[in-house]
């Protein structure tokens, strides 16, 4: 398989992932309220609301759970803290809005998990 193709099917794998990771929010009583969002700092895969707060979802794909976890960097955590900051930027309440960041593991059979408040504030 040539990079163009592998590339491709990763595209298409975290993009099923993403969205199996937003049904299950949905069904959870979140609404979404942006996926991708891409910001000067970078990109946050999903953005949700649930009453009040925002979660900012990074979603992780790989054959185990614990395999996608290890695939959260700490520059990445910082990437996507600093995406965030800039999402509620122009949030009604800015930075005071209740926000939360969460990861979402992908196995390879598509069971989801997440992690609540991942980056522990």
């Amino acid at each position: 398989m040539n990079r163009k193709t592998k590339g491709k099917l990763s595209y298409h794998a975290g993009d099923a992932a993403e969205l199996s990771v937003a049904r299950d929010y949905e069904r959870r009583g979140y609404q979404l309220a942006q996926r991708r969002w891409r910001g000067s700092g970078g990109e946050i895969d999903l953005i949700l609301s649930h009453g009040d707060t925002v979660v900012f979802v990074e979603v992780k794909k790989s054959r185990s759970f614990a395999r996608a976890a290890s695939h959260v960097s700490a520059a990445q955590q910082q990437r996507i803290a600093a995406a965030a900051e800039e999402y509620l930027a122009g949030h009604p309440r800015g930075l005071l809005a209740d926000c939360r960041v969460d990861v979402a593991l992908v196995d390879e059979q598509a069971h989801v998990h997440v992690i609540e408040n991942a980056f522990g504030q």
